[in-house]
């Protein structure tokens, strides 16, 4: 079984980090390339609508003008044929004139604007165009009787004839420029469907990945909840048990303090009332007394006083060993050691490499602590006959550790108050203890220690501070 105390807090791991950021990422960039190509697609709608409906219009007004300039020429032809006053049929030829230059100009912008399915009926419509004019060019020379005598019949076999020809050219140059017409809105129906292909492939795509993003999304604010939610539970009962540790600590003070006080009213306090009844007594009978006896009583009362100053020295060894401050760790364990030896009979050894000069004094506080209430523990509860310490020291950490061959315990279940005081004292300097302890099979305390050699430094400097001259009393 292991117990042991975990530090630290839960945190996206870096591969989830990235998979949000470019799932995220990935979003906003289809997101906006679907934004771009559609203001683009539409934008490019937009342009060959006004291209196609501009061409078509400007054809159509040429068209229309030359269908009008035509209707025109035949009324200018028949009145100039048939007008017998001379100077009224000159301004009729004059403006047939006119008609015959607004055609052409007519003609030429059309053909600026002219496609490649529209060539065969252009150049029909201008070889039509060209004999029109060429028959009416000697009509323009004849006398009012040449008028009068062949002007109706030339109108009837010529002009009127060819002008309907002529305008079913146009019409089918007009029908073919609807047809231009038609096939660019078939175009933008085409580019317009292709465009809602995309945007609705574009929006699966979104939809997709949006939802799982959400589901990753939702999955991980679950997992951060439920950690979450181990923590505070964790939070919840380490409060609790920093609780119990509080009353379990006044209480300790309490005994220790009963302890401390029944120590002294006992042992201390019945040695000094006994050296002063000794010395009341050695100073009513020095003046009838013999030397001998006198003396033998001075010696009593120095066993007195030496036996106290004992129990005193005890005490305080108890409360805090002097050479733990005088001559450093090593030595206050093995003392340790011996004590417990002595006293219980088990058999304690002391294995380190340490060099116990470079521990900072709440390092040596804390292992000679630690080590205290482990050998209290193993002498009254573990009923063990061998207990192993070993103290080890690397370049960031300190390692030590209590192993004993007793019954063993479940930690879970059987944690005190020494153990809660133990993993208190290795969490104030930001260590782990572990606990591996088996019905039967003992019990190993380890406790790790992170360490720094600016630390041991500092540690060295306040110590050497505090007590300049550790050796001498």
């Amino acid at each position: 079984m292991v117990i042991g105390i975990r530090r630290g807090e839960d945190r996206l791991p870096p591969s989830g980090r990235v998979a949000l950021l470019m799932g995220f990422g990935g979003l906003l960039g289809i997101v906006a390339l679907g934004g771009i190509g559609s203001l683009l697609v539409l934008s490019q709608v937009r342009k060959n609508d006004e291209q196609i409906r501009s061409q078509y219009l400007l054809r159509n007004h040429l068209l229309n003008d030359l269908r009008t300039d035509l209707y025109l020429s035949g009324t200018y032809v028949r009145d100039y044929l048939l007008e017998p006053d001379t100077s009224r049929a000159e301004v009729y030829r004059l403006s047939l004139e006119e008609i015959h230059e607004e055609m052409e100009k007519t003609l030429s912008a059309y053909a600026a604007q002219l496609d490649p399915e529209e060539t065969d009926n252009y150049t029909a419509l201008q070889a039509e165009l060209s004999s029109y004019w060429a028959i009416l060019k000697p009509t323009l020379l004849w006398t009012p009787a040449e008028r009068r005598q062949r002007g109706y019949m030339f109108l009837r076999d010529e002009v009127f004839p060819r002008r309907q020809q002529m305008l079913g050219s146009a019409g089918q140059i007009g029908n073919i420029n609807e047809q231009e017409l038609t096939a660019g809105n078939e175009e933008l129906v085409a580019l317009l469907t292709t465009f809602q292909s995309r945007l609705a492939a574009t929006l699966l795509a979104t939809l997709a990945l949006g939802v799982g993003m959400a589901a990753f999304s939702i999955r991980k604010l679950l997992n951060l909840e439920r950690h979450a939610y181990e923590r505070y539970r964790e939070v919840a009962e380490a409060k609790s048990q920093l609780t119990q540790l509080s009353d379990r600590l006044v209480q300790a003070q309490e005994t220790e303090r009963r302890a401390l006080s029944r120590e002294l009213h006992d042992e201390v306090g019945q040695s000094l009332s006994a050296v002063l009844v000794e010395l009341r007594n050695l100073s009513s009978g020095l003046a009838t007394r013999p030397v001998d006896q006198s003396r033998s009583q001075v010696e009593l009362i120095k066993s007195l006083i030496e036996s106290t100053v004992r129990v005193v020295r005890n005490m305080a060894l108890l409360l805090r060993p002097s050479m733990l401050d005088d001559l450093g760790l090593v030595p206050a364990l093995r003392w340790q050691a011996r004590e417990v030896s002595k006293r219980t009979g088990l058999d304690v050894s002391v294995a380190t490499d340490l060099n116990s000069d470079d521990l900072p004094d709440d390092y040596k506080t804390c292992i000679y602590r630690v080590v205290q209430e482990a050998l209290h523990n193993c002498s009254r509860h573990a009923n063990a006959t061998a207990v192993r310490i070993r103290v080890t020291q690397e370049p960031n950490q300190l390692e030590f550790s209590i192993q004993d061959d007793g019954h063993g315990f479940d930690a879970k279940q059987n944690k005190g108050l020494g153990l809660l005081g133990i993993e208190e004292r290795v969490a104030r300097l930001g260590g782990v203890c572990t606990i591996h302890s088996e019905p039967g099979m003992g019990t190993v305390l380890k406790v790790t220690l992170p360490f720094s050699e600016d630390r041991a430094k500092q540690g060295s400097i306040s110590d050497s501070e505090t007590n300049p001259n550790p050796i001498s009393r």
